[in-house]
């Protein structure tokens, strides 16, 4: 364990920038997925076929693709940005399918008659939605939504091999540097992984007893 402590610091430097990678990009996937679920309803039919399309063939996508295209193909078509930012969109595109479709089974629960008496009162489809549909779908879908991004605390160790110094980057060079130590090395990561996913598993308990509406 001696080497866990002797490079704490580096430990700490890797652990930030997944931290950061989980959050940017958990609230740009939460936006963008939230847009899709609201297309996939659209009365719009062109809206509802771009949706669709957009998230089966994301989803069914690997994420070290995605990565590829972002950090190598995107640069050779001209746009100039550094991995980080590169990680971070390719991550938060991979992840809003998921949570388009963690929501769309929201919307699913939520009765009809709620939309119906919506458009009663004289709310058209956006404020529907927004103000009806989507505040009700987000409470029946706290756990599936926090285990979609607890695939992505794990996913983001993907960017490691896109030169992104995140923790999993951060613990293959120790292990490299330190070929008799690797599986407390290892083991240092894999506890780093579970400060972010074990609380995350209990905060989708807590807010699940609190806010979800029962059907």
């Amino acid at each position: 364990m001696d080497v866990i402590i002797e490079n704490l610091p580096t430990y700490l430097s890797g652990f930030g920038t997944t931290i950061l990678l989980l959050i940017v990009s958990g609230l740009a996937a939460l936006v963008i997925g939230t847009i899709v679920a609201a297309m996939r309803i659209s009365p719009v039919a062109t809206l509802r076929t771009v949706a669709t399309v957009y998230t089966e063939v994301v989803r069914n996508t690997p994420l070290t693709l995605v990565l590829i295209f972002c950090a190598f193909v995107l640069p050779y078509l001209g746009s100039r940005m550094p991995y980080f930012v590169a990680a971070i969109i390719a991550l938060s595109v991979y992840t809003s399918p998921f949570v388009a479709e963690a929501l769309r089974s929201g919307i699913n629960g939520v009765p009809v008659g709620q939309a119906e008496a919506a458009r009663s009162v004289g709310l058209g489809f956006r404020q529907t939605v927004s103000l009806v549909i989507l505040p009700q779908a987000f409470r029946m879908t706290i756990p599936p939504l926090i285990n979609v991004f607890i695939a992505l605390t794990k996913n983001t160790s993907v960017a490691g091999g896109f030169f992104v110094i995140e923790l999993f980057a951060v613990g293959k060079q120790l292990a490299n540097d330190n070929g008799d130590a690797v599986i407390p090395i290892l083991l240092g990561v894999a506890t780093f992984y579970l400060i972010i996913t074990v609380p995350l598993g209990l905060l989708a308990v807590q807010l699940e007893r609190k806010w979800v509406v029962q059907r």
